[in-house]
């Protein structure tokens, strides 16, 4: 907290974050009591700008919020109808049965859909209802009651120097105040970060696991285009360098989503991510769907992988996490939306029946035990073991001991019992000097881009004259214990090229930050070894524009 003298104004209850949690938990609390007042503050400059997701998207959640979604207009537009999986190899595939894998496996009944898309569809039915969304307005600081209860966040804080002073138009921002707050902030949210701190959420929890999703949106050549095609793949390129894959989604208007993966608890600090993601489009099943095509959009985001062990005590007095600020994904589906939707509705009804009830300011216990022993704990609970799995045993392994494991799930009987994860993604990293450097090809700016062409593509903007949101707790860590054992991994694993180890003649290796670049993805705060890297919200509304993520 600072001396900053503020304005405040008083709600029921504040919500953090316009995702798919967030608006879900806004529209079930006016569903519940039109009087009830609600506020929705959104980082990006409109809802729906920071929000990128694959997204096959099952619809489970909307049809619990609300049924009528079809009627409305929901953009949902595009039905699953042909699911593939193939094993990559360089230059061949091979293709995974269906009938095989579990049940929950498959995708009929869900839709292709550009989630920053249904998101502002959510945001409108949510003003229709009467709540009050303020996108453009991030959220920098939590605000603690008298009894060290969170009552609410500071927002719209404008016109810092970069040094942190005041500049000549600076505007102190707003505390908003709630009986309760409600953060859905994403995966790594800063302020979630803080609260699990604060109250050790994650005491007697697991370790949260990540990946890195990047994403490009391409228009192809119609008579390559298959609307409704689900395609995933997993082997080459990452082979057993690292956990991941890929999936091709081919949607309405001749586009595709082509999105990669990479599990952030690989060993080899040489890896480059964004490059794996690069030479993946090379591949032949992958560049003869591509070639003719032009890509139009690019975005990358942190993925909550660490599921049911590693869900962190959701409710502290005052405040609530919810979706992938709790990490709601099921991995081996690849989907969290629907969890995300079901976390706001359920919070959003622990919260009406303690307003009700005249309390404020406590735990939403109630919150908790809907996440845990309802229909999201239930879809986490089937699959819990096979991201430990994979982990700890290879792709081969997840495949067969995991589809095993989820098969006898399905009937409520585990032979594995609970797996643990163990390491952080950031302890997982391995000294460079035993580790070999990975030689990626150059990208040939038809098919694959440099890092800083494709940036341009997210539409990202940052005020450069306010204070980096990149900070770093011992500014002396990056050169002097990064560099000589890791070998610099903040220059390849950040998929925005924020991050450069400069060399000059004649003088020292400079640690530079271009945050002018960042596309929030939060890699960094998560893969950094020494933990050294924090990040935190810039001003409201910078940051990327996703037109349709």
């Amino acid at each position: 907290m600072t001396d900053t003298q503020r304005e405040a104004m008083e709600y029921d209850v504040v919500i953090v974050g316009a995702g798919p949690a967030g608006l879900s938990a806004a529209i079930r609390l006016k569903q519940l009591d039109a009087e009830c007042n609600v506020v929705v503050l959104e980082k990006g400059s409109e809802v729906g700008a920071h929000i990128l997701s694959g997204a096959v998207l099952d619809p489970v959640g909307l049809d619990a919020l609300i049924p009528d979604w079809k009627q409305k207009g929901a953009p949902l537009n595009v039905p699953v109808r042909e699911d593939n999986f193939f094993m990559l190899g360089e230059a061949g595939k091979l293709r995974i049965p269906n009938f095989p894998m579990p049940p929950l496996m498959n995708n009929h009944g869900n839709y292709i859909v550009s989630m920053g898309n249904v998101c502002r569809w959510m945001a409108e039915q949510a003003e229709e209802l009467g709540v009050e969304i303020f996108p453009g307005m991030s959220c920098s600081e939590l605000v603690y009651g008298d009894k060290g209860e969170v009552k609410g966040v500071v927002a719209g804080e404008f016109g810092k120097n970069p040094d942190g002073t005041h500049g000549d138009a600076y505007e102190p921002g707003m505390e908003l105040h709630g009986k309760y707050v409600f953060l859905s902030e994403g995966v790594r949210g800063s302020l979630s970060k803080q609260v699990i701190e604060k109250f050790s959420l994650s005491d007697g929890h697991e370790p949260q696991k990540y990946g890195l999703g990047m994403k490009e949106i391409w228009e192809i050549d119609p008579n390559k285009h298959r609307e409704g095609t689900v395609t995933h793949t997993m082997g080459w390129p990452l082979g057993g360098n690292a956990g991941g894959g890929s999936f091709i989604y081919h949607l309405e208007n001749n586009q595709v989503y082509v999105g990669f993966v990479v599990h952030l608890n690989y060993k080899n600090p040489h890896l480059f991510p964004y490059m794996e993601f690069q030479r993946f489009k090379h591949h032949p099943m992958v560049a003869d769907l591509l070639e003719g095509g032009k890509r139009v959009a690019y975005g990358a985001r942190a993925i909550s992988e660490g599921g049911y062990q590693s869900m962190p005590k959701m409710v502290a007095p005052g405040v609530a996490l919810l979706g992938c600020s709790v990490g709601m994904v099921n991995v081996p589906r690849i989907k969290g939306n629907h969890n995300a939707m079901l976390s706001g509705k359920a919070a959003a009804e622990a919260a009406f029946a303690a307003i009700s009830d005249n309390r404020a300011g406590d735990e939403l216990t109630a919150y908790e035990t809907e996440v845990r022993t309802g229909a999201i704990g239930s879809d986490l609970k089937k699959v819990r073991n096979v991201k430990p799995l994979w982990s700890k045993h290879g792709l081969m392994a997840s495949l067969f001991m995991g589809g095993i494991d989820m098969w006898t799930n399905s009937v409520g009987f585990s032979l594995l019992g609970t797996m643990k994860h163990g390491k952080s993604d950031a302890e997982a990293t391995e000294k460079a000097a035993d580790h070999k450097p990975i030689d990626y090809p150059k990208p040939d700016g038809k098919l694959s881009f440099d890092r800083l062409t494709n940036v341009a593509f997210s539409f990202t903007n940052h005020e450069e004259s306010q204070p980096a949101h990149l900070t770093l707790k011992d500014a002396a860590v990056p050169v002097a214990q990064n560099l000589p054992i890791y070998a610099g991994p903040s220059a390849r694993y950040c998929p925005a090229g924020v991050y450069e180890f400069v060399e000059e003649e004649g003088k020292d290796t400079r640690f530079v930050i271009n945050f002018q670049n960042c596309v929030h993805c939060k890699t960094c705060d998560i893969k950094d070894p020494a933990q050294n890297i924090v990040w935190t919200t810039p001003q409201g509304g910078d940051g990327p524009n996703y037109p349709n993520m």
